[in-house]
């Protein structure tokens, strides 16, 4: 019996890493020189938030997504903290709504006019003032509207309803008491219903996010975690920090026993923080070094060995920060499956970068693109607070879907009523058959126009790059030497046909 190596297939095994062009970039934007070690870098489908260097108080910048290239020095800031800007998330179920945390110890939340910002917006929408010190840490919960949960240089981490009407919010929902220093980090699962926290004791925590009970705490001697991830789909939790031996240190735990890792895995000797990144629809996991250019990613498993490395992505720009576009802003055309957006403070750059899977199929691509979480809430905040949970409303990212809405149409006045079209067709049907025959052959002979050599041109995108344009001119160019081919055989075929009927016409007639 001869030995055969065992080989772990997997569709990500070659997913490469490519950063944006010069004119793609986002340049001369005055990054923060906060010392924190947060991302100073939220993204959603239609703006990059990052904060910037600003001097009596703190502000971020809202830039337009595709607003590349050179910033105005004179762009408008949001600046109405009274300290430095310390965290900041975008609402995932409202692309114009922003949440920001500062050394003032409040929480603030705004409101993004649509065509973006024209003037520096001081005044908030909303003021959570409960810290006594300075907030470090925002979250906004995964499948709960208007819940905000904020951790705080007190040790506390506070509880928001953002929906109850008040402009200035004194007193939190529920207050989480159970640490004992700072919080480094925080994490929701995929429900909502727990949260992880990662210390400066050098613990971490479990903890039930509508009781405040701590459910697992971890006592490794071996490890000092700094930033934690909640892997909710896998019932499993990482952490990234140190060893004893001080080498950068990736650890997996189990959710239900954080008394021994189930994996650890030293890195290097580096100092930069690791900022973890996980992709729950593909099970990849990204550490991105502060300080440094590369970015690792590994493919996570529910068997040992769990974490399976596949390749790091290198770049000498090393970043501050970073954002995540959220999945529903993703080309889907390019099989583009993450994308980062690197704060480069040494030159006051923002570059994206596009994690790949090469395919040559420009069609849409079901097996690396499952049904991800939408930008609807699952339940609204006065369900979540009497202690319901929900999973997050799933979409397809294939052109076309159409996601679900959050409210029907109500029946009256200048609304489209359904069954009274419904009946209107059915009357049409059964009163004049050869009309709607008609239709039917007009809309079949529509839908044959746009197919041409097998494609289906009102499915074609509109090529990006060099490549796919000079593939699209060479598709054209064999359509038309088809064409032409066709043509010549319609030609000889006629002049064929024209023999036959003067050979017919001069022939003598035989009775």
């Amino acid at each position: 019996m001869s030995w055969r190596p065992q080989y772990r297939t997997s569709k990500f095994r070659h997913v490469y890493g490519k950063p944006a062009t010069k004119e793609n970039c986002y340049d001369g934007v005055p990054i923060t020189k906060s010392v924190q070690d947060n991302y100073f870098c939220s993204v959603n489908p239609k703006f990059i938030a990052v904060v910037t260097e600003c001097s009596g108080g703190g502000a971020f910048y809202i830039i337009p997504i595709g607003q590349t290239g050179k910033i105005d020095p004179l762009q408008p800031k949001v600046c109405g903290h009274r300290g430095n800007v310390l965290d900041l998330k975008w609402n995932p179920f409202d692309d114009y709504i922003i949440a920001s945390s500062s050394e003032d110890s409040t929480v603030r939340v705004w409101e993004i006019p649509k065509c973006g910002v024209l003037k520096n917006i001081i005044n908030s929408k909303l003021e959570l003032q409960a810290h006594s010190r300075r907030v470090g840490l925002i979250e906004w919960h995964p499948t709960a509207k208007d819940i905000l949960f904020s951790a705080g240089y007190d040790y506390r981490v506070m509880i928001w309803n953002l929906n109850s009407g008040e402009q200035v919010i004194h007193n939190p929902v529920k207050i989480l008491d159970c640490h004992k220093d700072v919080v480094l980090a925080m994490s929701f699962n995929t429900n909502g219903s727990r949260i992880v926290t990662s210390c400066k004791d050098k613990k971490m925590r479990i903890i039930d996010s509508h009781t405040g009970k701590v459910l697992q705490e971890s006592n490794s001697k071996s490890h000092k975690t700094n930033k934690v991830l909640y892997l909710g789909n896998l019932k499993m939790v990482i952490s990234t920090g140190y060893s004893k031996w001080n080498n950068r240190q990736v650890t997996l735990w189990d959710e239900d026993d954080l008394s021994v890792p189930l994996r650890e895995e030293d890195l290097d000797g580096s100092l930069g923080v690791l900022f973890p990144f996980y992709d729950p629809d593909t099970y990849m996991l990204y550490l991105a070094g502060k300080g440094e250019g590369n970015i690792r990613y590994y493919e996570l498993s529910s068997e040992k060995p769990y974490l399976h490395f596949l390749m790091d992505f290198r770049s000498s720009l090393p970043q501050k920060g970073m954002g995540v576009m959220p999945k529903r802003g993703l080309d889907v055309s390019i099989c583009e499956v993450f994308r980062f957006y690197k704060l480069v403070t040494t030159k006051s750059l923002i570059e994206p970068v596009s994690m790949i899977v090469p395919r040559r199929s420009e069609s849409y691509q079901d097996d690396i693109y499952p049904m991800t979480a939408g930008a609807q809430p699952a339940m609204t905040a006065q369900e979540w607070l009497s202690g319901a949970n929900k999973d997050p409303v799933f979409v397809s990212l294939k052109p076309g879907f159409n996601t679900p809405q959050s409210s029907p149409l109500k029946m009256g006045s200048g609304q489209w009523d359904p069954s009274r079209h419904t009946k209107k067709e059915q009357m049409t049907k059964n009163t004049y058959p050869e009309i709607q025959e008609q239709r039917n052959a007009e809309k079949v002979q529509d839908q044959k126009s746009l197919m041409t050599n097998g494609y289906d041109l009102s499915q074609c995108p509109v090529p990006k790059t060099e490549n796919e344009l000079l593939q699209m001119f060479y598709r054209q160019q064999e359509e038309i030497r088809r064409l032409r081919e066709l043509l010549g055989q319609k030609e000889i075929r006629v002049k064929q046909l024209e023999l036959e009927i003067k050979n017919i016409r001069f022939s003598p007639i035989s009775y």
